[in-house]
C-alpha cells in the first residue's frame, strides 16, 4: 500500500459540522490505498459517513510522487502521512472552512 495526498473540497449540509456561515471547507488528507482511484473511493465513503458533503477531490500522488513534481514536505506532513500507512486509515490533516467561493485546491497545499 501507498498513501496517497488528497484534497477534498466539501459543501453543506445538514449536521457537517461546519462552522456558522461557511459555504463549504477544503480538507487535506491523506489516504492509504493500492491506488489512487481506490483512495479516493474509500475517503468520500468515510465523509459520507461523516455527515460531509464531499464535491470534489484533487490527488496530488504518493510521497514519491509529490516529490518529483518539487513540493515542499515537512517532517510532521511525513509523520502523517506514517502514521495513516500504519493504522490503515484515512488522515485529515487540515481543514479549512470557506466564506465565500472556494479557493484554487492547490493553495491548501502550501
Amino acid at each position: 500500500m501507498k498513501v496517497f495526498t488528497l484534497v477534498i473540497e466539501l459543501g453543506r449540509r445538514k449536521g457537517d459540522g461546519l462552522p456558522k456561515g461557511a459555504t463549504g471547507a477544503g480538507l487535506v488528507c491523506y489516504a492509504p490505498a493500492n491506488d489512487e482511484p481506490e483512495a479516493v473511493r474509500e475517503t468520500v465513503a468515510i465523509l459520507k459517513q461523516a455527515d460531509m458533503a464531499p464535491l470534489d477531490v484533487t490527488g496530488y500522488g504518493t510521497l514519491d510522487e509529490r516529490l518529483a513534481d518539487g513540493h515542499e514536505i515537512d517532517e510532521a506532513e511525513r509523520a502523517l502521512m506514517d502514521r495513516a500507512l500504519a493504522e490503515n486509515s484515512v488522515i485529515i490533516a487540515q481543514m479549512t472552512p470557506w466564506f465565500g467561493t472556494a479557493p484554487d485546491p492547490e493553495s491548501l497545499l502550501h
